[in-house]
């Protein structure tokens, strides 16, 4: 009989310790920052990957119009996405990216589910191109000659097994992820760039490849103009080669600045990040045409169908033709190596960009806001994914693309909304005119892959909905950062505790505000709750701003109205800002204070409602139990005293 597993003293304890204590290089928004180039390699892994495979697609989906196609992609790269990204940078940098400028735009809840919307394409981007590009790192093990047909049929083991790598290395440390980004990007590029330029060389010293690619464009398309229209209608297939610019912006708080940056607004960092996308932009278009033009040449059609020889691999196709199986498989470790950290980027953006959010909204666990427990989520969301697609690199290509294609599209939107604010008109035409490309190309892949669209839907639901059962779960907890109050309230707060000990208050909802509403409020409140007259009370007023926001800072500010003393503020939530605010006099008086309400009456599930809503509601309720959870000595715990 085997023995039972013994395990250590409290080691879930310790365990829940270990996840939730913060590695200083776990995450992207901490110091150490990096030089420029090597954040560039980090996204890279994502953007420089896709020469793995976006060959192959482009040949499949344009034919001998793949190179022009590609051109098209060029030219929409250099002047749509980099300068809709360079203005991003530049507006947001920190990191936020364009989900940040266009949540602006819209407040109150509008605003939050929006922003929730567009996490659900950030997740199907950034997700899909983890387990995309392991799917695809499978491919090319499976593919290579040396183990076909040892690991035939293993994808689905063999891409979770990745999976697991690329988490482990972030459970371990986000500095290690930097290193190993910078040694992949640099040993991936000087190998393309050798089966690239032995490519050139086979058509100068064969011509006739030339020829013939000439004659089949002629042959299928006729004259110039109509390669041209043809090309312009499949660009979109090819949107997958505008990846990468998305999570350049997102990790953006790597980027090293100067000393003498603000905090507000670095300008050196945004200059690095400036460099960073034009530097990426411009070396992935070089290998995007180049690689497009040797393997639609070099490959015969037949070889780029599904379970040809130059599937989803051409330049790994091209390497082991004409540099032999020992480069070849030197050129696949390679690809499968970068492809296995292609979704290093996307789990450092979402690293950065869901804590930026969900826990700021109150639509997020606390411990979202701790590295190595969303890095297991992120992987087995990933393992998911892989089982429901079966490492399916064909399948999941569709909701890459709509997840790009629609970051892109708000990206510019935002941009040009805000060349509009600007009042720059040529900025906002030209902008206007980029964002109509993204729209035109986002929709026309939803047509042509609606799967894209069905697995954002899929995440954008599961993202409301269990951001909505946290807000309701959390809706008690203090949710107010700090307290300050200004010299008149604490003159209020000092007279009362001098004269007779303790503060009492009445919790009042604003009318007219005169001396008359303060009149009637004062008498009814010492009628029911028998306060004598010779007793002093402050007034307590809460006016609800945004009440879609979760987390914030208090200042209290002192107002007289006649003979009457008034503490005001605004909340997102009425009953946890008097709490919070009980809480702080307490802590500066050194002694519990009384609060004074009134019966509420009505439903009780409308009014759970209107907190839940507008921050309202039975008020007097939920700020007990919001001081019961805050405070657990009973005898440190503000009272709260209902009558009427």
């Amino acid at each position: 009989m085997a023995s039972p597993i013994v395990y250590p003293k409290n080691y879930r304890r310790r365990l829940i310790r270990w996840l939730l204590r913060e590695n200083p290089s776990s995450h992207p928004g901490d110091h150490p920052q990096y030089p420029w180039w090597q954040v560039m390699c980090l996204t890279g892994v994502d953007y420089f990957s896709t020469l793995g495979y976006q060959p192959g697609i482009a040949a499949l989906a344009a034919g001998a119009l793949s190179p022009l196609a590609t051109l098209i992609l060029i030219l929409v790269t250099l002047f749509g996405a980099l300068p809709i990204y360079r203005r991003v940078a530049a507006l947001s940098p920190h990191g936020e990216g364009s989900i940040a400028m266009l949540e602006h735009l819209l407040p109150w809840w509008q605003g939050k589910i929006f922003v929730l919307c567009l996490l659900g394409f950030v997740a199907t981007d950034f997700i899909i191109t983890i387990t995309l590009s392991a799917a695809d790192a499978t491919a090319h093990i499976i593919e290579n000659p040396l183990v076909h047909d040892l690991l035939q049929n293993q994808a689905i083991p063999i891409t979770l097994i990745l999976i697991s790598l690329l988490g482990a290395v972030f459970l371990k440390g986000f500095r290690e992820a930097i290193g190993i980004a910078v040694l992949l990007v640099a040993t991936y590029l000087f190998l393309n760039l050798i089966v690239i330029g032995f490519g050139m060389v086979q058509i100068i010293s064969h011509p006739i490849t030339l020829t013939d690619w000439k004659t089949a464009l002629l042959t299928y398309h006729g004259n110039p103009l109509l390669m041209l229209g043809i090309a312009l209608l499949l660009f979109p297939k090819l949107a997958l080669g505008l990846s990468g610019f998305e999570t350049g912006v997102a990790v953006m708080p790597l980027v090293k600045g100067h000393n003498t940056d603000s905090p507000k607004y670095p300008k050196q960092r945004i200059f690095n990040t400036h460099k960073l996308l034009a530097t990426a932009a411009i070396i992935m278009s070089f290998f995007l045409l180049s690689s497009s033009v040797v393997t639609t040449v070099l490959i015969k059609p037949e070889k780029f169908q599904t379970g040809g020889p130059a599937n989803g691999r051409a330049l790994a196709y091209l390497a082991h033709s004409y540099l032999g199986e020992i480069f070849g498989t030197i050129y696949d470790l390679s690809t499968i190596a970068i492809l296995w950290f292609a979704g290093a980027s996307a789990m450092a953006g979402l690293l950065n960009i869901v804590p930026r959010y969900l826990p700021r909204y109150g639509m997020a666990p606390t411990w979202t806001l701790a590295t190595r427990p969303l890095v297991l989520v992120y992987t087995a969301i990933a393992f998911i994914i892989t089982l429901i697609f079966k490492a399916d690199v064909e399948a999941q290509g569709g909701a890459y693309a709509t997840g790009v294609l629609v970051l892109m599209s708000s990206a510019a939107f935002a941009v040009t909304l805000s060349s509009r604010s600007a009042r720059s008109r040529k900025g906002t035409i030209a902008f206007a005119l980029i964002t109509l490309v993204f729209i035109y190309t986002t929709i026309t892949n939803i047509i042509e892959r609606p799967e894209g669209i069905r697995i954002a839907a899929f995440f954008i639901g599961t993202i409301i909905i269990t951001s909505l059962i946290s807000r309701v779960w959390r809706s008690t907890e203090l949710r107010v950062s700090a307290v300050t109050f200004d010299e008149t309230a604490l003159k209020f707060i000092q007279e009362d505790k001098d004269s007779q000990g303790s503060i009492q208050m009445i919790a009042n909802r604003r009318n007219t505000g005169d001396q008359l509403e303060y009149y009637l409020k004062d008498k009814q409140v010492r009628e029911d709750h028998h306060i004598p007259a010779t007793d002093s009370l402050i007034f307590l007023e809460i006016k609800v701003a945004d009440a879609s926001e979760f987390t914030e800072k208090l200042e209290i500010t002192g107002v007289e109205v006649g003979n009457y003393r008034i503490l005001r503020t605004n909340s997102a939530a009425v009953p946890n800002a008097i709490a919070a605010i009980l809480l702080a006099i307490r802590d500066q008086t050194g002694k519990p204070p009384h609060a004074y309400f009134g019966w509420v009456e009505g439903n009780p599930i409308q009014y759970l409602m209107r907190f839940m809503l507008f921050g309202e509601g039975d008020i007097a309720v939920v700020t007990r139990e919001v001081l019961r959870k805050a405070e657990k000595e009973p005898e440190w715990r503000p009272a709260i005293h209902v009558g009427g």
